[in-house]
């Protein structure tokens, strides 16, 4: 065994800078300088502060005043160009590209956006402004809106208008049970000659009890 290290290192030696160096060159080939420059596709105007990205990196530049760039990528790396007012434009390095230079002319295209109309009206007079301001109507603040809630006539209308809930239409039929279980067996009195009834009929009758829901 240790007549073969000797052979073993000499391997080591001999073919880890080749393997190395093989790896190197195929980085260096698939490295490329993209160059080039950045126009209006309505007037060929060199458009500026372009931002050049490589799509997936955080690596990018922004062309110059006169809409030129240059970036470093690898072959097979997409580009985005982006700037306001423009629609975004994305593309791809050629993989098969011979060389490690490519240039390129990218346009630009105008993203129109709509924004809504505007109607612009004359400064009113000073009636005008007066009239208008005696006959807007101020919303209620919170306090002034539970004190209209908490009135008699809005009571009285919510007493009439609103349903029983359930737990009013279950103590209303356990009473009614209770009357009939109390007179069982018996005739119920006549209330048609108690005053107190007749009373209490009174009251319910303008309280709006009898109107049909």
């Amino acid at each position: 065994m240790k007549k073969f290290i000797p052979y073993l290192l000499f391997a080591a030696l001999f073919f880890l800078p080749a393997a190395a160096k093989a790896q190197f060159e195929t980085f260096k080939d698939s490295v490329v300088q993209l160059y080039g420059i950045v126009m209006t596709a309505d007037s060929l105007k060199g458009l500026e502060s372009v931002t050049v990205m490589i799509k997936g990196q955080n690596r990018g530049t922004i062309t110059n005043s006169k809409g030129v760039f240059s970036i470093v990528g690898l072959k097979g790396d997409e580009v985005v160009f982006t700037s306001i007012g423009y629609k975004p434009k994305t593309i791809s390095i050629p993989k098969n590209l011979e060389g490690n230079q490519h240039s390129i002319i990218q346009l630009m295209v105008n993203d129109t956006v709509y924004l809504p109309a505007t109607i612009i009206k004359a400064r009113p007079t000073r009636a005008q402004f007066e009239r208008d301001f005696l006959n807007a109507e101020i919303p209620d603040d919170y306090i002034t809106v539970a004190r209209k809630n908490n009135s008699e006539a809005t009571r009285k209308l919510l007493v009439a208008t609103l349903p029983r809930d359930g737990r009013e239409s279950s103590n209303n039929y356990l009473r009614q049970n209770a009357n009939k279980a109390y007179y069982t067996g018996q005739a119920p009195p006549m209330n048609i000659f108690n005053p107190f009834a007749w009373a209490e009929f009174i009251k319910a009758w303008k309280r709006g009890d009898f109107k049909s829901k």
